[in-house]
């Protein structure tokens, strides 16, 4: 299942052929499948309380916990894959809904969701520029009577989830029909910057008129919200379609001077969106992380020895995407490859592909997620329940870092097929985790808190800090850590310590409740202050359970 809802993917092209939504890479002659899941059936796995620590973890051969990964899922809203799950739902029926997948991030012990809220040239938020999304009531330009990004960002602001804002650039519609858009719509306003393709109607990525409205468009969020970062997917120039030709040779014939082949005309159209819309989130926020979730293959090293040890599909040559360029340029936070394939595939060797990626993102910085196919279980391309598992261990082990995994997608992660989840957070994520920081970005000098006290309570233990950074330098969350006992120093670089991170409370004094503490044991507590993003002070003086 791709990420705008088709039920299949294209088989793998044979070899030679020619700084990121979804398209997946079945095994020949197996489809992926689509899963219909009522959301209100879906009862998160229990959280587990795991002993020991991460010493105990490696010596028992397990893998190494990390202290700082990205854990994420893609909310794809798109053909109500995710959420909304029905179009025409009350908004108190779509807040419970994203409720229910935000518990379900948390009783993973994810830290971040990557949330579609412009699948379609429309919108999740009321945006000046494009109406508002049919997903949300069944009709184009209705008001679904809240501010569904606005509900996003508080609610996962409150669980100190980070929020990706995913956005789809050039789709228009999953019709082909402009008449069937609202009479307001800039497609109709402008038809001259659309066409027709595969079923779909695009903007034409060769007009600056329609890039420029693309990112008006994506910027009035950004400019209006407080996300964390901005995500785009895989589909840039349409994938390609058996006979049919990209109707956009008029454009390239007035558009396209200095470029003998239209390919290249069109990298560059690609190129130039990417890099200019990297430059304008920055010049708006510059804390605000933009990552691309591109198809797994940038090129195959028979076509170009730069490329992996692959053989299927190229992004650079169907959807005219020169990913490896974006990453060496800076012009991304993070790559987020869909490696959306198995151990020993021929053609898409998970084993091949991210040490590859792995190299590229090393050589500019550019943090790497690799984007997990949890789907694929439930289709039954994956066999082993222990795939995506081993695919962690793997990531782990790489000589350049892989600093996390994204799933696709949230309806499959609660599903747990074949507890392939649960195996993932057991072997895993057994202990909360840091979003890793990015240096390059603008930090905060948050200061160390003040940890007043520790206490027993009837539902656990309450602990008291101050947030000593003031409104200057006020923290945007705190992380709380525990050791067994009474000690003089509690290891804040182990993970198995990391008890939860909290997000800050616009107040000097803070508090938490460890409601996973023992009655009758001893511990003792340690605070850091963490940035907007993740930056951590040093760890607040001890205090000991009273």
């Amino acid at each position: 299942m791709t990420l705008d809802g088709s039920p299949t993917s294209p088989a793998p092209a044979p070899a030679g052929v020619g700084r990121r939504q979804f398209l997946t890479l079945a095994t020949a002659g197996v489809a992926a499948s689509t899963l219909t899941v009522t959301v209100g059936s879906l009862t998160p796995a229990a959280a587990l309380t795991a002993p020991g620590g991460a010493a105990h973890a490696a010596a028992a051969g397990g893998p190494t916990p990390r202290k700082r990964e990205l854990r994420a899922m893609w909310i794809s809203s798109v053909v109500n894959i995710d959420w909304p799950s029905a179009s025409g739902l009350s908004a108190d029926q779509q807040k419970a809904e994203l409720l229910h997948w935000l518990d379900v991030a948390r009783d993973f012990r994810l830290n971040a969701v990557f949330v579609q809220v412009r699948p379609t040239a429309d919108a999740f938020w009321p945006s000046p520029y494009e109406p508002w999304s049919q997903y949300l009531t069944g009709v184009q330009g209705q008001d679904p009577g809240y501010d569904p990004l606005g509900f996003v960002v508080e609610e996962c602001h409150r669980r100190n989830l980070e929020i990706h804002a995913w956005y789809n650039p050039y789709r228009v519609s999953m019709q082909a029909d402009p008449a069937q858009l609202v009479p307001e719509h800039p497609a109709r306003q402008h038809p001259e910057w659309v066409w027709a393709y595969g079923g779909k109607l695009y903007f034409d990525p060769g007009l600056p008129e329609a890039q420029e409205h693309i990112k008006n468009a994506i910027l009035h969020s950004v400019e209006h919200y407080d996300i964390d970062g901005v995500h785009f997917d895989d589909y840039f120039y349409p994938y390609a379609v058996a006979g049919q030709t990209i109707p956009d040779a008029a454009t390239f014939a007035s558009h396209g001077a200095g470029f003998d082949r239209v390919e290249d005309w069109r990298r560059h159209n690609v190129d130039t969106f990417v890099q200019s819309i990297s430059q304008r989130i920055k010049q708006a926020k510059p804390w605000v992380k933009f990552g691309i979730s591109p198809f797994g293959i940038w090129r195959n090293a028979s076509t170009d020895p730069r490329g992996s040890e692959t053989g299927g599909s190229q992004s650079y040559d169907m959807q005219f995407a020169d990913t490896r360029k974006w990453v060496l340029e800076g012009w991304l936070d993070y790559i987020n490859p869909q490696i959306y394939w198995q151990f020993g595939l021929a053609v898409a060797d998970y084993a091949k592909l991210v040490p590859w990626w792995a190299d590229v993102a090393a050589q500019s910085g550019t943090h790497l997620y690799i984007g997990e196919a949890l789907y694929k279980v439930t289709s039954g391309v994956f066999t082993d329940p222990a795939e995506l598992s081993n695919h962690l261990t793997f990531c782990g082990e790489q000589e350049h870092p892989v600093h996390g995994n994204v799933y696709f997608s949230a309806k499959h992660v609660p599903a747990d097929p074949q507890g392939s989840m649960t195996r993932v957070r057991d072997d895993h994520y057994r202990y909360s985790a840091l979003v890793p920081a990015m240096p390059h970005l603008p930090g905060t000098k948050v200061r160390t808190p003040v940890l007043a006290w520790a206490g027993w309570r009837d539902d656990g233990v309450r602990v008291h800090w101050t947030d000593a950074g003031g409104r200057r330098f006020a923290a945007t969350s705190f992380a709380i850590y525990r050791a067994d006992g009474w000690v003089k120093h509690v290891d804040t670089e182990d993970p198995a310590n990391l008890v939860a991170t909290q997000r800050a409370e616009g107040r000097v004094l803070q508090d938490f409740l460890d409601p996973t503490a023992v009655r009758g044991r001893r511990y003792t507590y340690a605070v850091t202050a963490l940035d907007r993003v993740w930056n951590e002070s040093a760890p607040s003086t001890v205090r000991w359970s009273v």
